[in-house]
């Protein structure tokens, strides 16, 4: 199947300023993050970024990137204005892979692209790993999804979801035969909703859980689940998170 991949990336960040062009093995962040993308199955890799300065060095490396608006409030609005300026066909699947993820597993990208294409119905595809920790399901900044046997998300929440009213979370997290679901944060859409995503309006749900997928929901569209054997590799939000990436690939 063919499919694109787009990365957004913007320059300012509260925990690691700069950090799209942080070097990580002599590599500029955003720069590995389209290098691991570009090994999955993508017909093309973009970087959407909010300052020439990341275009630049994208190109000095041989990534594709465009310079985007700087006023967008997330990574899906930008996605949008990307995919206007690349004339993408509403019909086409865009991946959107964050910037901060250098570790990003290929094969997850081609899963999640795959998992929206098998779903007609579903204009959003995504992915979720069962959690092991109890430690896990009661964190509230890891993110929970519980699905249909369809394969496509009832719910998130930073909450424990489900909830094992005759349990106790404190135990291992298994529900009978049910493993609660760590939602993984990679997205594939169909062009034409991510164009329209930008208009509709927030959700209260979303306002309440700080979760934007619940836009879509709320909306009364469907988002189909990839279930993947794995955890997602380690994201860089924080100098910590630098430096642990660092050592793996030093």
């Amino acid at each position: 199947m063919s499919f694109s991949v787009l990365i957004p990336a913007r320059m300012a960040s509260t925990r690691l300023p700069r950090k799209p062009l942080a070097d990580i093995a002599g590599l500029p962040m955003v720069v590995r993050v389209a290098r691991q993308a570009a090994m999955s199955t993508a017909n093309q890799v973009v970087v959407a970024a909010d300052d020439a300065e990341i275009v630049a060095a994208c190109r000095a490396h041989g990534v594709a990137a465009i310079l985007t608006r700087s006023d967008h409030v997330n990574g899906s609005d930008r996605l949008a204005e990307a995919c206007a300026l690349l004339g993408l066909d509403g019909d086409a699947v865009v991946v959107n892979v964050q910037g901060d993820e250098p570790l990003i597993e290929p094969a997850l990208i081609d899963a999640c692209a795959a998992t929206l294409a098998t779903h007609p119905d579903c204009v959003v595809g995504t992915a979720a790993h069962a959690m092991t920790l109890a430690s896990d399901l009661a964190n509230p900044n890891i993110v929970k999804v519980v699905c249909d046997q369809a394969g496509r998300a009832l719910y998130f929440s930073r909450a424990p979801i489900p909830w094992w009213r005759d349990g106790s979370v404190a135990g291992s997290p298994a529900i009978g035969s049910v493993a609660p679901l760590r939602h993984i944060g990679i997205y594939a859409y169909r062009a034409a909703f991510l164009r329209r995503f930008p208009s509709l309006p927030v959700s209260p749900l979303e306002a309440i859980e700080s979760l934007e997928q619940l836009r879509v929901l709320w909306h009364g569209e469907r988002i189909a689940v990839h279930l993947s054997e794995h955890p997602a590799g380690i994201g860089v939000d924080t100098p910590e998170d630098l430096q642990r990436v660092r050592e793996l690939l030093a």
